[in-house]
């Protein structure tokens, strides 16, 4: 059975991993194909989980790189096309709900060659949000959708996808944490950075609704001037753009507990994460990851497509008042947050289950 893997930006990767590995680990049974489309392309975006993730390197390369949602989706779709007519795969598995996931799924669907979902059935109802538009498309289009939660399998259910193709299958990503958390315990990134155990905050930020808007932007820098404790910031090429661009890049520069980094790769933020105070983030990955770490989060969002991280694990949704923010922050920093548990199914064997359904 011929299977197409699709990777596309760094949250892909770590869900594209494990699943490869199970697929080449039966070799008389699949042969897996793996095409990396370029949406994230530089070397701090891409290069460097394809290393940590000891992932091949890819068959196909589409190097679409950025530009507007059209844009983008149509060079992928253009290349990745191609891609399908000379393989003709049995299966294309798409994972997440960035471009390329619609792009490809597109794609496999009109050339009538069967799409496997990973990571089905999330749902923000915030149709703002351009990952929510590609991931309810993508999930229409699906013949196989493999569900990360129950309440994953409701919402597609509710939206008339019938029962024999939704499949619970737990969190890949966690896959990939289990595996890799003992390498991840290597990285020298906290003593590169002078940073200590538990005494530091770990942030992340790269979605429009809080980086393009120079009012949300300047709210959240505002909070990290009120905190009183070190921030370990890698950032987004596209949010230092923007910090730059609205004035705020020297302002962070100059606060002496502010550490900006350059983008870090798979094992350097496991590392980060692990032993941060707390994590701050509006990444969806880091709130599944702290709450099977075990590490407090506060989303800087209003609203989450992952809730089982909210209702079971460790995440909080703050928002992103610089009020709320501090004050959420600040109780945490005084030993206030929920402890959480792992939710159903986030075990390390998604990958395997995925491939016995195939």
């Amino acid at each position: 059975m011929k299977i197409i893997l699709v990777a596309g930006a760094r949250p892909n990767f770590m869900k594209v991993a494990p699943l490869w590995n199970q697929l080449t680990e039966m070799p008389d049974l699949f042969e897996p194909i793996l095409v990396h489309t370029g949406q994230h392309y530089d070397d701090l975006m891409s290069e460097i989980f394809f290393r940590d993730l000891n992932l091949p390197r890819p068959h196909y390369e589409l190097n679409v790189g950025s530009g507007s949602h059209a844009y983008q989706t149509a060079q992928i779709m253009m290349g990745f096309e191609e891609v399908l007519l000379l393989e003709r795969p049995d299966w294309a598995l798409v994972v997440g709900d960035v471009n390329s996931t619609l792009a490809c799924g597109m794609d496999a669907a009109k050339l009538q060659i069967p799409v496997g979902h990973v990571e089905a059935g999330l749902r923000s109802w915030d149709r703002s949000m351009p990952e929510e538009i590609n991931r309810r498309v993508v999930d229409t289009i699906s013949d196989l959708l493999f569900a990360p939660s129950m309440q994953a399998c409701e919402n597609l259910r509710r939206e008339g996808i019938e029962d024999h193709c939704i499949h619970f299958v737990g969190n890949v990503m966690i896959d990939s944490l289990m595996l890799l958390s003992p390498k991840a315990d290597e990285s020298r990134i906290l003593d590169i950075y002078g940073l200590s155990v538990r005494e530091y905050v770990f942030l992340t930020l790269h979605r429009v609704s809080n980086v393009d808007c120079p009012d949300t932007l300047a709210g959240i820098v505002s909070a990290l001037q009120a905190l009183r404790c070190p921030i370990a910031w890698p950032l987004h090429p596209r949010t230092r753009s923007r910090l730059s661009g609205f004035g705020f890049l020297h302002t962070l520069e100059m606060m002496g507990n502010v550490k900006l980094m350059d983008p870090v790769g798979y094992l350097d933020s496991l590392k980060l994460q692990k032993n941060a105070k707390f994590v701050m983030t509006d990444s969806g990955g880091l709130q599944e990851e702290t709450t099977a770490l075990g590490v407090p989060c506060l989303t800087l969002r209003e609203n989450t497509e992952r809730p089982e991280t909210i209702d079971i694990g460790t995440n909080t949704l703050v928002g992103v008042c610089p009020e709320r923010i501090v004050a959420e922050a600040e109780s945490v920093l005084n030993g206030h947050y929920k402890s959480g548990r792992l939710p159903e199914l986030w075990d390390g064997n998604t990958a395997e289950r995925i491939v016995a359904l195939l």
